[in-house]
């Protein structure tokens, strides 16, 4: 195994993202559709949502372990002692370089890139903090059900603060081809919400979108960590 577990962190990325997608996919349809323009119902409600779970669960794989692998890659190339006050700048910038380095050409590209790191740039930092903290507290380091609860909480608290820019994309990826909205202008998008639907808009789906990533922070997070211990531990055994 080698020496920083770079293996053993893309393996167990890939199967973080199969876990959290097989489960949780379903949510993120319902949370999805209450941010349609259209409506709850009208955007198909509680039909199929579990349409589409198995090409995503596949997909999730190597997207998972690239971002995974980027981020403790980054996380070693910037090490910095533990207590240093720069280590939630070194978190925040691998968090950043793995959402970027995963991501696909397709449109609402720019929106999801907006979105999803000022959500890892919160999630990651925090993640880790609280890990330390718990660390910390009982004098050895956390177990993987301990890195799983950190992971719940920092998800959560990082869907809550970003879901405007969730909303944005949301509205951007379901907008009319040739629309305004369809051009992917993030901050456009967000004036629309707000001049129609006030601050209730921007924060459409807010709990279901909280409740999935604190579940899937919970399962994600926490399978990376058991995945990865697990095959540390084999390649010890095993050299």
């Amino acid at each position: 195994m080698d020496g920083p577990g770079f293996t053993a962190s893309l393996v167990a990325g890939g199967v973080a993202g199969v876990s959290v997608d097989l489960i949780l996919f379903p949510l993120d349809t319902i949370k999805t559709r209450l941010q349609s323009p259209q409506g709850f119902n009208k955007a198909g409600g509680f039909r199929g949502i579990y349409a589409g779970v198995p090409s995503a669960a596949i997909g999730s794989f190597p997207n998972a372990a690239a971002f995974f692998i980027t981020y403790e890659y980054v996380k070693w190339f910037l090490h910095t002692d533990s207590s240093s006050y720069l280590m939630p700048v070194k978190h925040m910038l691998a968090a950043s370089a793995g959402e970027v380095g995963i991501q696909g050409l397709y449109r609402g590209y720019k929106s999801t890139v907006l979105r999803e790191i000022p959500f890892s740039l919160v999630q990651f930092p925090l993640w880790e903090s609280l890990k330390a903290l718990w660390s910390w507290r009982q004098h050895h380091v956390v177990d993987s059900w301990q890195s799983a609860v950190c992971g719940a909480f920092a998800g959560g608290f990082a869907a809550a603060v970003t879901t405007p820019l969730d909303v944005a994309k949301t509205r951007i990826m379901l907008a009319k081809a040739g629309s305004s909205t369809a051009s992917g202008n993030v901050l456009a998008a967000l004036h629309g919400v707000w001049r129609t639907q006030g601050l209730s808009g921007l924060f459409a789906g807010v709990f279901p979108r909280m409740a999935a990533i604190s579940l899937g922070g919970f399962i994600f997070l926490g399978a990376y960590e058991q995945t990865r211990s697990l095959l540390l531990e084999l390649g010890r055994e095993h050299p």
